[in-house]
Order: C-alpha cells, then structure tokens, then sequence
C-alpha cells in the first residue's frame, strides 16, 4: 500500500492549507456571531460562505471530492478532506464537498440521465443550489433500509410519493432545491429489490418540512428535518436507474462518502489535539503548568495515538476503494465508520476535560465538535450494523 498523494493532490493541500490560516478560521468568529444575531431558528446562510466559496473557487479549490472534476483519487482526497474537518461549518462548503451534496452529486454522477444532470448536478456542481438525502424515518429502523415504508408509486406518466422522513439534514436551508427521495417501489419484492430513488423538487406540492430537528441542542444552519410527503406528484423521468435500483445506489452513494465523513472527523480530532496541548502549557494549577501533570501528559499520548491509527485505517479503506472498488473494500468502509468517530469523541472529550468549564461552553469548537462526532455514531449506519459486518466476516473465516 501506498499513501503518498500525487503532485496535484500535494500542490492542492498547499493551498488549501494556505486557505483555511488565511480565510477560514477568521471566519468562524463572523460566522457565529451572525448566526447568534439571527438565532437558532434562522437557517439563512450567512453571507460569509459566499465570500469563503468564491475565495475558494478563485484558488481551484472546488469539487475536489469527485474524481471527474479534480483527477484526484480518493485517497488523494482524503487527506485534504481530514484539513476540512478543522472547521467543519465553515471549510467542506467552502470548497462545494459538504454532505449531503457530495453524495447526492455522486449519485447523479454515476447514475443520472442527461437531463437530471443538466437540471440538478450542473448547479449543484456550481454551487447555486444545495440538497438532501431523504431515507431515515421515524417509525422505522432506518439502518435497516429494507424497512423504509415510504411509498413510491408508478402513476401512468408520473410517480406519487408518500411517507414522513426525519433528520434529512439540509432541507432547512432555503438553498435546498432538490431531495433524492428513498422509498419502495415494489413491497412484495425481494428484500433489496424493493427500493427506488427519485428526484423531488423541494417546491412540489404535497411537500411539507415539519421541523427542524436539533442535535445536542444545536440548531444547525442547514438543518435536520423532519418532513411529510402527501400524494406528491413528480414527473417518472425523475426516477434515478430502474425501479429497484435504490438500495445499490445507496451503497454506491456511501462508499466515498465514509472516507470523506471519517477524515473530517479526524480533522476535529486533530485540532481538539492542538487545542488541549496549547491550554495544558498555558493553564497554571498546584504550581505548574497542567503539562506537567502526568495525567494530562497520558490524555494527549493516547489521543495521539488513537488519531494516528485511525488515520492509517481510513487511508488503508480510501487506497482499496481506488484499487480494488467500493464493494471489496466495504470491511474496512465498515470498520472506519466505527473507528473515526469513536476516536474522535474521545479526543475531544480529553480536551473538553482539559478545558474545563471553557469545554462545554461555545468559547471553544470543542462542545459543536463533541456534538458532531457523537452524531457520526449513528448517522449513516450506528456503529452496531458495521461491528456486524465486521464480526460475520471475522466468523465466516471459522466456518
């Protein structure tokens, strides 16, 4: 295995670099305190994010995430995905590759037709307009997508849709144009054959967002909503591949998608790192420097070490990916969803303890970020479905 990036990837974290010290973290303060005068209930996005992508653009960092753009591979773009994670507010949308986006432009990369790409990837590739990704439901076990109850229903030259989504994160933001809809097309037929995809204009009639859903008590600026979908009406073309197409499309959307997810993650835990390490040299406690208490100095060894073997788990699962494809990685896809949030979490809870009272407090990035990781933990897929997989393959050896 090779984790060395390509001149173009190593010319691009150059700059990205150059970027974040320059105009990102300036612009966490600017961006927090708009989004305090608004309140939590306000999802416009602050004018600053126009101002970071229009910076980012002029450099050449745009659409790094997709191979077809950038002609970077996914492993190149892994480490420049981890250096996003240092401002996850702000970074991943400066350089158009947030989520949901990045896997919904992926989905439509591989499997739109010509005219779902000129209407939705082009402009989402542009940056103009932002969108969801409706699956997860409330009445059901969504990390079960056989599960989903949402109907999508073949009505001569149209589809109608009904069902209740929730913690569809994105649709809050008054950006969101377009929802790639989850649901069954064909109840009665096998188990993974049963789902589609389909395209949702945000503005269809019978469409209706029902709340915002916060996390740890953070209303987040795109949202995580909930919503009803009542005898909406969308034209078939909008269907994306064949009826029964979804649940593969849902893995193919997730594969790179997991590398990016993980590796912001690390980006957190990484600067939840620099964060405890300049508050132990600087805070003064029974005589000396909290550096010099060898508790402390064993929270940030661990954390150290813990960032590093994670990091070399979710480059391994990136390196597979480009070499051998999503499906033969999809162990180690499993077992770095696990793995980067847990590490995470517990990188930034050492520096949240560390912190003290300034831990749990907006002060610091630590609270949002402990917040986020501990999400990741059951977002696409909880950790219990991935230990799953990882374990039947560990078994099947022993058969």
């Amino acid at each position: 295995m090779d984790f060395a990036l390509s001149p173009k990837a190593q010319e691009y974290l150059g700059t990205l670099n150059e970027f974040m010290d320059t105009h990102v973290y300036p612009a966490e303060p600017v961006y927090a305190a708009w989004r305090a005068e608004r309140g939590p209930d306000d999802h416009e996005c602050p004018p600053i994010v126009e101002e970071l992508k229009a910076e980012a653009r002029k450099r050449g960092l745009w659409n790094l995430f997709l191979p077809a753009e950038s002609g970077m591979s996914v492993l190149d773009y892994a480490t420049l995905a981890e250096v996003t994670g240092r401002s996850p507010r702000l970074a991943p949308e400066a350089l158009n590759c947030s989520a949901p986006d990045t896997g919904n432009m992926e989905v439509l990369h591989m499997f739109g037709t010509p005219e779902q790409k000129e209407r939705w990837l082009r402009p989402l590739l542009d940056g103009e307009i932002r969108s969801a990704f409706a699956m997860t439901e409330p009445a059901v076990a969504s990390s079960d997508a056989t599960n989903i109850e949402t109907s999508i229903v073949r009505d001569g030259s149209e589809y109608v849709i009904n069902g209740r989504k929730w913690f569809i994160s994105g649709a809050a933001d008054p950006r969101c144009a377009v929802y790639i809809v989850m649901g069954k097309t064909d109840p009665d037929g096998p188990p993974h054959r049963q789902q589609s995809m389909i395209l949702v204009p945000a503005d269809t009639p019978g469409v209706e967002v029902v709340r915002s859903l916060p996390v740890f008590g953070y209303q987040d600026q795109e949202g995580h909503c909930e919503i009803v979908f009542t005898d909406v009406r969308v034209p078939a073309a909008n269907l994306i591949a064949e009826e029964g197409d979804g649940f593969a499309i849902a893995q193919a959307r997730l594969g790179p998608g997991r590398i990016h997810h993980c590796m912001r993650a690390l980006g957190m835990a990484e600067r939840a790192l620099e964060l405890m390490c300049r508050r132990a040299v600087s805070r003064v406690a029974f005589g000396g420097p909290l550096a010099e208490q060898g508790v402390v100095q064993q929270q940030i060894a661990e954390s150290r070490l813990a960032i590093e073997q994670a990091r070399l788990l979710t480059l391994k699962a990136a390196w597979l990916i480009d070499t051998v494809g999503v499906k033969r990685a999809a162990i180690e896809i499993s077992a770095i969803k696990v793995i980067a949030p847990r590490v995470a979490c517990e990188v930034i809870d050492r520096a949240i303890q560390v912190h003290g009272g300034m831990g749990v407090s907006d002060d610091t990035p630590l609270a949002s970020f402990y917040a986020h990781a501990r999400a990741m933990r059951i977002f696409d897929g909880p950790d219990e479905v991935h230990l799953r997989s990882v374990a039947r393959r560990e078994l099947k050896r022993h058969l």
